[in-house]
């Protein structure tokens, strides 16, 4: 059996045994076990992934593309190969469609900054949701004040969901560019992207999806999806901090300017003018991450191992459980209740702010997010100044959601009774 088969209502996916493979989740915090969770603005990291880090920088470090050395050469074939690997996880069409930036926020910002001031003007309009992190709403304002477009919102019902009815609405005649989340990171809601795409491409917008929540969650195919381009942060998906992908439709990139000059980026230089490298360099100035995109390559090698199928299937089944054992404490309010829903849980309790929440929890052991999650304005929706946010990784146990619930009940017992 293969670990992409094992059932999502089983007691077979080897959370345990994959556990393991985690040196941080070996070691206590605070004299106890650590249980992890707060997946959503982080993951931990496999040793594969800080084997394969640390082996370059042991074996073949080098500057890459422009050296003649084998050193140089060994470490050009190792970043390619991630890069390659990048392609057939998305199921890009060519590795040049395949940008190496350092997360979703760069990638959202050369896009806004590339695409969005070479396309748009006066009048022209931008529509997001008003699920967006916060990645995905400033740099859309930056390039609207700067071109004179205006941005538009779809707003989210009183679950966590967008109002369908009203992004068909907005968009229109003026409408250039739509940028959504695959998955909020606050709410956990999943939006149905490949409808939005249909939309967005019925009225002539391009699409960027920001996949920073979903990539390490839910197979991820561009093609199938239809979208011109789509943003993840390594970090989100057990590969090293600084390292990114912007993908691109290659007919798209080709015809954006690019967005930071230097080497590598280049064709030729003059003092006159210069001309600029193919793709994908034309968009990596200067030394890249070479450690985190192999780094990368290791871990997107890890999740295909064990399936992303499976791992969605486990971590849905882990959700229903959390979400029933949260339901049982007295004061707590779920916010974000979307019927098509990410391993998130977003939470307050009465009497208790969500920072104090947090750090009761942190004294038993348990890590979860506290504040607004870069997302103000879910929180100003939901008339709440910051939320609770546990969040779920393949690695999470039943056992570290007992452990969040009994936190929690003593955190009630102590503060607000």
């Amino acid at each position: 059996m293969t670990l992409a088969s094992y059932s999502a209502h089983s007691d077979d996916f080897p959370a345990a045994r994959l556990r393991a493979d985690f040196p941080i989740l070996q070691r206590s915090v605070r004299g106890q076990p650590l249980a992890y969770l707060d997946n959503a603005a982080t993951t931990q990291k496999p040793q594969a992934v800080i084997d394969a880090e640390s082996a370059y920088y042991r074996e073949i470090n080098a500057n890459i593309h422009r050296g003649v050395h084998w050193l140089s050469e060994q470490a050009t074939a190792a970043h390619e190969g991630a890069r390659e690997r990048v392609r057939r996880f998305l199921n890009a069409r060519e590795a040049a469609e395949i940008i190496f930036v350092r997360g979703t926020t760069e990638a959202i910002n050369l896009v806004a900054q590339s695409y969005g001031r070479a396309n748009l003007g006066p009048g022209d309009e931008v529509l997001i949701t008003g699920l967006e992190h916060h990645s995905n709403i400033v740099p859309w304002q930056l390039t609207c004040a700067q071109t004179g477009a205006v941005l538009k919102v779809a707003h989210i019902d009183d679950r966590g969901v967008v109002c369908m009815d009203e992004f068909r609405r907005l968009l229109g005649a003026r409408t250039r560019i739509v940028a959504v989340a695959h998955v909020s990171n606050a709410l956990g809601t999943v939006n149905p992207v490949r409808e939005m795409t249909e939309l967005a491409h019925q009225a002539g917008a391009v699409v960027l999806l920001d996949g920073a929540q979903a990539i390490a969650h839910t197979p991820v195919d561009v093609q199938a999806l239809g979208c011109d381009f789509y943003a993840f942060s390594g970090h989100k998906l057990y590969a090293p901090t600084g390292i990114g992908v912007l993908y691109g439709r290659r007919a798209l990139l080709e015809a954006m300017p690019p967005w930071q000059g230097g080497g590598d980026m280049i064709r030729t230089v003059s003092f006159t003018g210069s001309t600029w490298n193919d793709l994908p360099h034309k968009f990596e100035a200067g030394t890249p991450h070479i450690a985190g995109a192999i780094g990368l390559g290791a871990a997107i090698d890890y999740v295909q191992r064990i399936g992303l199928a499976a791992i969605g299937a486990y971590e849905h089944e882990l959700l229903a459980y959390g979400t029933a054992l949260l339901g049982d404490i007295p004061g707590l309010r779920l916010i974000g209740t979307a019927p098509d829903k990410a391993g998130i849980l977003s939470f307050v309790i009465d009497g208790l702010h969500a920072h104090d929440i947090g750090t009761v929890l942190d004294s038993h052991g348990v890590a979860i997010r506290a504040g607004h999650h870069c997302a103000m304005p879910v929180m100003e929706r939901f008339g709440v100044p910051a939320t609770a946010r546990a969040s779920l990784a393949f690695y999470n146990t039943h056992e570290d959601l007992d452990r969040l619930a009994q936190a929690l009940r003593r955190a009630v017992e102590m503060f607000v009774r």
